[in-house]
């Protein structure tokens, strides 16, 4: 056996008798007792299943992550089917059926129901079409559902990039270098909008490649590749410091809720 294994498997032997010793002293909740404490339990246990891709990987770190592709997968198909198609597409087509049976708010204040909107045939035909992918023959039809998803998802997205990042960013960087208040030149807020409009400029200037980045304008594509890198390391920072959140709260529910090591 080699030696990163025999390490994995004594470890989890003794972090075994560990916890049969603390529940049998009554620090921690019994498993056995059903209810929230089985709930905690679980959560626990594979939460220690993904820890332990830390020592490589291994069946139980492959069992966790199948597990909850499973999981995520099937939750999410049952929450689109009953939030999406259920009241966007039976409630247009079918509207006395869903109402009966699905979604009795349907019907308006004075008991009617809306009439049934025949247009919304063709995104039920678009999703059959859709789902022709998973028949054996034929796959190239689902390809025109595909192509309207994409196109019409690109055209959403640039519309709304557009208004918010670029007419933003410009609207943003339009800023008085040289900001005066009642007490006279705010040093402050001069400052700050000094490095916003340089940042910007300089950051554009290294991505215009017509021109060699030589002389006067190359030494301003430096300050922008400065620029770009003191960017991405502060989103890169902000990243890490939420991943490190996240790690936080599983460490806490393990030695705060579940092993009963430490106090909240």
């Amino acid at each position: 056996m080699p030696r990163q294994r025999l390490i994995l498997f004594g470890a989890l032997g003794l972090f075994v008798v560990f916890l049969v010793y603390r529940v049998a002293t009554g620090a921690m909740v019994n498993p056995l007792e059903g209810g929230p404490a089985l709930g905690m339990w679980v959560a626990a246990l594979l939460t220690l299943c993904i820890f332990s891709f830390l020592a490589g990987d291994n069946p139980f770190y492959k069992f966790a992550e199948h597990l909850f592709v499973g999981v995520s997968a099937a939750y999410w198909a049952v929450k689109g089917f009953w939030n999406a198609i259920v009241p966007n597409l039976m409630g247009k087509l079918l509207p006395e059926f869903t109402a009966n049976t699905a979604i009795p708010g349907l019907r308006k204040e004075d008991g009617t129901l809306p009439a049934p909107d025949l247009i919304y045939v063709l995104p039920l035909i678009f999703g059959l079409l859709l789902l022709w992918r998973l028949a054996p023959k034929g796959q190239w039809i689902s390809r025109w559902s595909l192509a309207f998803v994409v196109g019409i998802t690109a055209g959403l997205r640039l519309i709304g990039y557009l208004s918010s990042d670029f007419v933003g960013q410009v609207r943003n960087t339009m800023l008085p270098l040289l900001v005066v208040g009642d007490g006279g030149l705010l040093w402050v807020d001069s400052f700050n909008n000094i490095v916003i409009v340089v940042g910007v400029v300089t950051g554009l200037a290294y991505f215009y490649f017509s021109r060699e980045h030589t002389g006067a304008f190359g030494r301003m594509t430096r300050i922008g590749i400065w620029t770009l890198m003191v960017t991405f390391g502060a989103g890169f920072g902000y990243t890490v410091m939420g991943r490190i959140a996240l790690l936080v709260g599983r460490l806490e529910f393990l030695f705060v809720d579940w092993l009963k090591l430490a106090s909240p």
